[in-house]
């Protein structure tokens, strides 16, 4: 009896054991299956993130490029698009409309509209604003009055000299006195300058306005073309050069003078436009020596040639566009003389007649009256002459014909 309480007893204990030992096992299945599916989770997230920077970094490049809006400089030119259009600028310099007279405001008025009035493409007026940089201008004045500080120092000596030999006259010794105090005065003037010129280097308010006319062209115009790059850039710099010229000299009328940026004045219009903080330290110059040509590349020497060749062009037709001006004065004026001429006597004759008449009364009037008379009766004679001879050509010419 004992023996089967016992056997019983040790059945259920190793039952139990069994199903303990398949629960453990369930559960460790059970943990090591959350485990993979954690690791597996965080390696995607990890990868969504990697990929995430991955995007943002291309985003970032691609909107600098779209933000720079052009590919290159090349030929005094800015290329936007894939080289598809193509941009000149010119630097005007203007005039101080306020200080002028009323004429003055005017005549730049007129000239201005005139301006607008020739305008046969559109244009771009650019104001660009830059902080003064005035320490090139001071080095440039200090330069000159340490020369001015040396003549001065020189002319002392002289003029010592002059007072120890006693050769000279008091004339002499006074006009180089003349010329030193004048010297002097311009030394303390230079040195004022200086001064005046430090302290305003130091205000950062020192600012210039530097104005620009874009002018723009797109080989769109051109239609369906088999143009390869160099000519296409070719023809664009001959249309803008060509209008860029004709700004220039319409400009003119209104007192404004203008010229054409090279490659280098264009990547520095830029340079400022895209780092206006950075300008005021870094400027063009140190920034080149630092690599920074990359950005643009310098014209070739055929760009001398297209100027020149483009600049005769323009000479050549304006001297034919002359030419044909003065030749139709010429054919004017010829037959002005041509009729004056033909009536160069009935002219004479009538002119005679009233100097008769304006001066009667120095002549006497019976005296003046007769002459008139003896004047219209000549007159008469000759205008029966006149006609008799037409007809005679006519009827010989008739008589000819038959």
């Amino acid at each position: 009896m004992e023996d089967n309480m016992i056997s019983s007893m040790l059945s259920i204990v190793l039952i139990f054991a069994v199903v303990l030992l398949v629960i453990l096992v369930i559960v460790y299945i059970i943990l090591r299956a959350k485990t993979r599916e954690n690791i597996k989770k965080k390696e995607n997230v990890d990868v969504q993130k990697d990929e995430v920077g991955i995007k943002e970094t291309e985003y970032n490049k691609k909107s600098v490029i779209s933000f720079m809006e052009f590919d290159d400089i090349i030929d005094n030119m800015i290329i936007q698009k894939s080289g598809k259009r193509y941009l000149m600028v010119v630097e005007c310099q203007g005039v101080n409309y306020d200080l002028m007279s009323e004429m003055e405001k005017v005549a730049v008025e007129e000239g201005f509209q005139q301006f607008l009035n020739t305008l046969r493409h559109p244009i771009q007026i650019y104001i660009q604003t830059r902080t003064v940089n005035l320490e090139s201008s001071i080095q440039a004045y200090k330069t000159r009055v340490r020369d001015i500080e040396s003549r001065y120092a020189n002319m002392q000596y002289n003029l010592k000299k002059m007072n120890e030999e006693g050769y000279y006259s008091e004339e002499e010794i006074r006009a180089a006195e003349i010329e030193i105090t004048k010297l002097q005065n311009l030394l303390d003037y230079g040195k004022d300058i200086i001064k005046n010129t430090e302290k305003m280097s130091k205000n950062r308010n020192v600012l210039n306005k530097k104005y620009y006319i874009v002018i723009a062209y797109s080989t769109d115009d051109l239609g369906n073309n088999n143009y390869d790059k160099d000519e296409l850039r070719g023809r664009a710099f001959s249309e803008l050069y060509t209008k860029a010229q004709s700004l220039i000299s319409t400009l003119s009328a209104c007192s404004v003078t203008g010229k054409i940026l090279n490659s280098l004045e264009l990547a520095e219009l830029l340079y400022v436009a895209y780092n206006r903080d950075e300008a005021e330290t870094y400027d063009l110059e140190k920034e080149i020596r630092a690599g920074i040509m990359e950005m643009y590349s310098v014209a070739p020497d055929v760009l001398e040639k297209k100027i020149k060749i483009l600049d005769k062009q323009i000479h050549d037709d304006a001297v034919d566009l002359a030419n044909q001006h003065i030749q139709k004065a010429k054919s004017r004026l010829q037959k002005i003389i041509e009729e004056k001429q033909k009536s160069r006597e009935q002219l004479i004759e009538e002119m005679a007649k009233v100097i008769l008449q304006e001066n009667q009364d120095y002549i006497g009037q019976d005296v003046a009256q007769e002459a008139i008379n003896e004047l219209e009766k000549t007159i008469e004679e000759e205008s029966k002459k006149t006609t008799r001879g037409r007809k005679k050509k006519k009827e010989a010419t008739v008589n000819e014909e038959n």
